[in-house]
């Protein structure tokens, strides 16, 4: 056995033999090549049963700590109590419950925001709640549900840290906006005459932003407190997260700071919300059953009911997992998902069910949404298209047809060579194939709608389509943006780490790299669409474009956009820049790592490993930056800007990549070897036969 590696407890595999896990190895497999595991190899003790043990390096560094603060890396999550061959019906169960959450929560903050009946108090508070909500899901269920799909259960010393961190926030702020949500309907209830002046906006701004702070110092100081702690040789977590009192079970340090900080501190946070939540409540049913009538009751149930179901759920199962549990067992998991996973899931379904106003806003939003005459005079915009001199229709018909082809077809081709070659079963190579589909799809939003208005002549395009038509745009667009920075990142670790690229690089960090691409991607396209779709528009209905761009239609607008622009300019920023940055830090670290010792051997590596994404990314990001950021005006300078990025840069991409990439002409020249020696093999079959015929 190798002396630098340490054997995990026999106890802790009995651990984890019993919470259902089966011996297995947690090395990467499927697309891409096998490699090791950070955690080393899986071996199985001959004469033992269903065991297994994990070698882990017991000189690994880690960089998010001090090496004297424990002797541990890292950290092995049992996660839920499922039983065997049921993986998939729970994380697809997960998943579900999880879209649920994000997009329920998001569409409550969106219908606040857009409906101005719901500028109150009251829905100011759900607001926050509702994102506080998705937070506490983000911080818990993508890591649960990738444990699940990877069978590597492993978290890092560093990740369990700052899981802990952002659990213990956004739980302590469940915890304040609830008691000042009951504060808020105590006020409605039983000071109606003063509550506009009592709840004013002041007042609200102070009480969310102290529901932060206290949250904030809160979990500060348990992370300290826990970060100080050491941890000798058990590392397994019988739990789905890093929970707190999990972790100070596993320390082989002093715990009784930590204890009595948490049986007071903890619990004044605890009680002092709930305390406020029954003092409202027991307030509130004192003020109704002084003069109880039908209709009080009917107002009162009404304007709390919501809130009241929220509290009950919320309180229930965290005074179960926190104060009436022994130890950590199957029953206190599934307590644990009903107050991280369920109860933020529930919340929308809650509040719309149960509250009139939501009910209202979302009946008028799916009204609009249905009929786009009612919040516009127009119910279909004029493209002008590209500014063609007149006679020349047919020769730009021509051209832009046989480049939307190409672009299909190349990238069609590139994603086939990716797909039929075992060699380029890579990550580099797996997120060049869904960047092809992503122009593909690109120009396929823009380019056939073009090309048929210059065919036909009839230049207009409906609402609806032109609304459809500016989702899709903005959702690749963006997803283009996002492979970019992701394929960089790739590129930084290959060169600047090489050693630990197949380590790093695994499947499942590729797979969820992609999906997040996705994800927010297609949260990005839906706010700024549902941004756009509450505006009205007036008689001026002339687009002077080719396509439906968000920047054009707001200045067609008659309703203020000064939301939009802010939106754009922040999260449309942030999403630009944040992706640009990233490319751009590491290909300043790739040049760097490569000028310490300079060669024209390594200079030449780099530069065929980088070269092909380096071109795209200068590409695509100078057009766009000259499109959004450096024009005055819409004219035809920024058309013909517009049509590089929508049009020539997906069609240079499979040129690109092919001529400078080796493994792409190593491919496509066994392809087509594997062509012509398919089309002789048929020849000469077809000559057999017509030899045997005579």
């Amino acid at each position: 056995m190798d002396l630098n590696h340490r054997l995990v407890p026999e106890h802790a595999q009995a651990a984890g033999s019993r919470a259902g896990t089966s011996p297995r190895c947690h090395g990467d497999a499927g697309m891409f090549p096998p490699h090791s595991h950070p955690l080393g190899t899986c071996a199985h003790r001959p004469g033992v049963e269903n065991a297994h043990t994990f070698f882990i390096p017991s000189r690994q560094k880690s960089s998010m700590r001090p090496e004297n603060q424990s002797s541990v890396s890292q950290f092995l999550l049992l996660g839920l109590p499922i039983p065997p061959g049921q993986q998939g019906v729970f994380f697809t169960l997960f998943l579900g419950m999880y879209l649920t959450t994000v997009l329920g929560n998001l569409l409550i903050i969106l219908l606040i925001r857009l409906d101005s009946r719901l500028h109150t108090p009251m829905y100011f508070f759900l607001s926050h709640l509702a994102f506080s909500d998705i937070s506490l899901s983000s911080v818990i269920v993508p890591n649960m549900l990738m444990n699940m799909q990877t069978r590597q259960q492993s978290i890092s010393y560093g990740g369990c840290i700052s899981q802990l961190y952002f659990f213990i926030l956004f739980i302590g702020l469940d915890n304040f906006l609830l008691a000042v949500m009951a504060y808020d309907r105590y006020m409605a209830i039983c000071q109606p005459l003063h509550y506009t002046t009592i709840m004013r906006e002041g007042l609200c701004v102070l009480l969310v932003a102290g529901s932060w702070i206290l949250s904030c110092v809160h979990d500060l100081l348990h992370t300290l407190l826990l970060v100080r702690l050491s941890f000798g040789t058990d590392n397994i977590i019988a739990h789905f997260f890093c929970d707190l009192l999990a972790l100070l079970k596993l320390s082989s340090s002093d715990t009784s700071l930590n204890e009595l900080v948490l049986f007071t501190e903890a619990g004044m946070i605890f009680f002092l919300p709930f305390g406020v939540i029954l003092g409202s409540y027991i307030r509130i049913g004192t003020i109704i059953l002084r003069v109880p009538t039908t209709k009080r009751l009917f107002k009162a149930f009404s304007t709390c009911g919501s809130h009241l179901s929220v509290v009950l759920l919320y309180y229930g199962t965290a005074a179960g997992v926190y104060f009436f549990s022994s130890s950590w067992g199957s029953k206190d998991i599934i307590a644990s998902v009903m107050y991280t996973v369920v109860t933020p899931m529930l919340n929308p379904f809650i509040y719309s069910l149960r509250n009139r106003d939501i009910k209202q806003a979302l009946e008028i939003r799916q009204k609009s949404s249905m009929r786009p005459e009612n919040q516009s005079s127009v119910s279909q915009f004029l493209l002008l298209g590209l500014p063609i001199p007149p006679g020349q229709q047919g020769v730009f018909f021509t051209l832009f047809l046989g480049m939307y082809l190409t672009t299909v077809l190349g990238n069609l081709l590139i994603i086939l060579l990716i797909r039929l070659d075992s060699r380029l079963h890579t990550p580099m190579y797996f997120f060049l194939s869904h960047l092809a589909f992503s122009d593909i799809s690109l120009s396929s939003v823009t380019v056939p709608k073009m090309l048929m208005n210059m065919q036909t002549w009839q230049q207009s395009i409906s609402y609806g389509g032109c609304i459809f038509q500016l989702y899709f745009f903005i959702l690749f667009g963006s997803l283009d943006n996002f492979l970019l920075a992701v394929m960089a990142y790739d590129r930084y670790v290959a060169i600047c780490h090489p050693l630990h690229y197949s380590t790093i690089m695994s499947q499942a960090l590729c797979t969820l790299l992609v999906a997040g691409s996705w994800m927010v991607a297609c949260v990005h396209a839906l706010i700024h669409t549902l941004l756009l779709v509450r505006l009205s528009f007036c008689a001026d209905n002339t687009i002077t474009h080719f396509f439906c761009d968000l920047t054009v239609l707001l200045k067609l607008s008659c309703s203020d956009i000064s939301l939009n622009n802010l939106v754009i300019f922040t999260e449309g920023g942030i999403l630009y820049f944040l992706p640009l940055s990233i490319v751009l830090g590491s290909y300043i670290r790739i040049g760097t790592i490569i000028l310490r010792v300079p060669s024209t051997k390594r200079l030449s590596k780099a530069f065929s490993t980088c070269g092909s994404h380096l071109s795209v990314v200068s590409l695509y990001y100078g057009t766009l930056a000259g499109v959004y950021f450096f024009s005055s005006s819409w004219s035809s300078k920024d058309i013909i800007a517009s049509v590089m990025y929508t049009v020539v840069t997906p069609m240079l991409n499979p040129f690109i990549y092919s001529l400078r990439s080796r493994d792409i002409k190593q491919a496509l020249e066994m392809c087509m070897n594997r062509v012509r020696f398919l089309k002789w093999q048929s020849l000469d079959s077809f000559v057999a036969v017509m030899g045997t015929r005579r």
